[in-house]
């Protein structure tokens, strides 16, 4: 029994080996060279010694072949996500230029006169009339001016005229757009006999030719008096100094006329230099409308050519 389990067990251990030895055989072979090798290595001789860096630059081309593509990038954004928005520079407005010279037309809202006013003291004009240029509204009438008094001189005694000096400093439009405003004042009506020189200086009116008929009407008083006081010539020679001598101590005494702009007095603001207005500020339909503001009373005095 035990040698028939021998006999069994080497015999099955001979079938096992005629099994693997053709794998084993085909494990130990070299492996099989292309045609195509074969032939280059018959006519070019043995592979040199450059064949492994050939081989080594080969597997690298077949490792880059075999490793995954790098993702593309998406030709444009995913709809789900907002286009963004490139924000445009802003553009520079365009300019409206009033020239040197340009006359606005104002009128006064609050009095000044050189018998209070204080260097410093606000003075507030209103556009009586728009200001056109190419055929459009720039300063339509109901804008406001704002300036101050920077000069107030009274009249003398003996001489000097009193003089008003106006700065404007602010045109402000119905729109509340506000410009620096360089103009002097200039065609001042204001009633009375003070005028305007080409500084923009308002001067007060002069008594000269009163003041003579003062002197005159004194001293022919005086002598009148005198000589009917004396009942000679002598008696009227002193009363004719007498008299001279009163109307000129009044004169001396009196002050000139004060340089006055009542309430609704009326001048031009005449531009100094160019002024450059933005013009999408400037875009009016309509001439505008000032206040009913009355002018100014009439204060000139009526002047007797006589003396007496």
């Amino acid at each position: 029994m035990t040698k028939l389990f021998h006999l069994a067990a080497a015999a099955g251990l001979i079938i096992i080996l005629g099994l693997a030895a053709p794998v084993l055989a085909q494990q130990a072979a070299p492996p099989p060279v292309p045609q195509s090798q074969t032939q280059t290595q018959t006519q070019t001789g043995p592979p040199s010694s450059a064949a492994p860096a050939q081989q080594s630059a080969a597997a690298s081309d077949v490792g880059k072949a075999d490793a995954p593509a790098p993702a593309a990038l998406p030709a444009s954004a995913p709809a789900d996500q907002p286009t963004p928005v490139v924000q445009a520079a802003p553009a520079v407005p365009a300019k409206i230029e009033l020239p040197t010279g340009t006359h606005i037309p104002l009128v006064l809202h609050n009095a000044v006169s050189t018998r209070s006013a204080q260097p410093g003291d606000p003075v507030y004009f209103e556009t009586s009339f728009p200001v056109m240029l190419n055929g459009k509204v720039v300063v339509p009438a109901g804008s406001w001016v704002s300036g101050e008094v920077t000069e107030a001189k009274r009249p003398g005694r003996v001489k000097g005229r009193a003089e008003l000096m106006v700065r404007l400093n602010t045109l402000i439009l119905p729109n509340a757009y506000m410009i620096s405003l360089a103009a002097s004042p200039g065609n001042a009506g204001t009633g009375g006999n003070e005028t305007t020189d080409h500084e923009g200086k308002i001067k007060g009116d002069t008594d000269k030719g009163a003041d003579v008929g003062t002197v005159m009407k004194t001293t022919a008083a005086g002598a009148g008096i005198g000589g009917l006081a004396a009942q000679s010539a002598k008696g009227a020679g002193i009363g004719a100094g007498v008299g001279a001598a009163v109307g000129l101590a009044t004169v001396l005494l009196t002050r000139g006329p004060e340089a006055e702009l009542p309430r609704g007095t009326t001048l031009d603001a005449i531009l100094d230099h160019p002024i450059l207005l933005d013009a999408d500020k400037v875009q009016f339909s309509s001439p505008g409308q000032a206040s009913a503001l009355p002018g100014p009373p009439n204060r000139e005095p009526v002047r007797n050519k006589s003396p007496f």
